[in-house]
């Protein structure tokens, strides 16, 4: 069975004591998970100490939701990548759509945290996606490859590995999202890759994970994993409960294990 990834963003929501809660839950579960699974979950700033500090030991992988390029400055209300380095994080996200959208982000500022992160050796976790219409004039693919080579301009063939990728369609994010179907996300994911390849060599594309994240559930998540190129899922308010998550992810192992 092939190397599984499945992680899920909380945007703002929890309160650091129901933070807690979840991570407890994760916490005593940690020994379910099953091998060949890496999982994550990204809390707002202010949960992340504990968050880290409850899952530290288990496994599970902890990351920010956003973060500065510099390390430090007059950049208020920043945080930087040596801050989260401090406590524990290991993943940062960067370029969601919500940031893009709301907060000024651009492919070109996106780089700059995508190096950033690398120097302070944090996996960055980039999202790209096409909005609805981009894709209703067809383009989506020429959309999203070009924020993908912006993300990554600069970086080096070596450094590949310890990035990530998720693909999300603007359009499938949110309560009001629809799904991608399952081909027309492998579809994306294929072109992706071959960009990949195109520019540092087959054998370094593949060590780049790439996700799918959109109004992903546990009835539509096995179908988006049978697919040869998409390596996981970003999970929204689907896996925003823990024991929800967690039968996601033994689900998604029977599946999985049901195929070999």
């Amino acid at each position: 069975m092939k190397p599984i990834y499945l992680g899920t963003n909380w945007k703002m929501h929890k309160t650091i004591r129901e933070s807690e809660q979840y991570a407890n839950v994760l916490k005593e579960a940690s020994g379910t998970i099953p091998e060949g699974f890496t999982i994550f979950i990204i809390p707002p700033f202010l949960s992340l100490p504990r968050v880290s500090a409850i899952l530290t030991g288990t496994g599970i992988k902890v990351g920010a939701q956003n973060m500065h390029w510099e390390p430090q400055g007059a950049f208020t209300g920043e945080v930087s990548p040596l801050m989260l380095t401090e406590i524990g994080i290991e993943i940062v996200e960067i370029g969601h759509s919500e940031r893009r959208q709301y907060f000024g982000e651009n492919d070109f500022t996106v780089n700059k945290k995508v190096l950033s992160a690398l120097r302070h050796r944090l996996t960055p976790l980039v999202c790209v996606g096409e909005p609805a219409i981009e894709k209703s004039y067809g383009v989506q693919k020429e959309y999203v490859l070009r924020q993908v080579r912006i993300a990554l301009h600069g970086v080096s063939a070596e450094e590949l590995s310890n990035i990530m990728l998720a693909y999300e369609p603007v359009w499938s994010i949110g309560e009001s999202g629809v799904p991608a179907e399952p081909a027309y996300a492998e579809s994306m994911h294929t072109w992706i890759r071959e960009a990949l390849s195109s520019q540092f060599g087959g054998e370094k594309a593949e060590t780049v994970p790439i996700l799918y994240g959109g109004s992903v559930n546990s009835e539509n998540a096995g179908a988006f994993l049978r697919q040869s190129h998409i390596d996981g899922l970003f999970i929204g308010r689907a896996a925003w409960e823990a024991r929800d998550f967690l039968r996601i992810i033994w689900d998604m192992e029977k599946q999985l294990s049901a195929m070999t």
